[in-house]
């Protein structure tokens, strides 16, 4: 596990985003870290997509949804 050093404002909006989310800091830091990853080597996957994805992945079940 390393430290990493960020601003002090993106630290500030890190920590307002995890109360939201009910994350920790670190949690919420670490998913922004991954979902900026997958979104830099998988350009053309929104962010639901790459969400959805991730579950799956997970072997969690999603219900489906059908379009109106």
């Amino acid at each position: 596990m390393g430290i990493v050093k960020i601003g002090d404002g993106l630290h500030e909006d890190i920590r307002k985003a995890s109360t939201v989310m009910c994350r920790s800091i670190n949690a919420q830091a670490e998913f922004w870290i991954k979902v900026g990853m997958l979104a830099e080597t998988n350009p053309n996957m929104t962010f639901n997509q790459i969400v959805a994805r991730e579950l799956k992945g997970a072997d969690v079940t999603l219900p489906d949804v059908a379009a109106e």
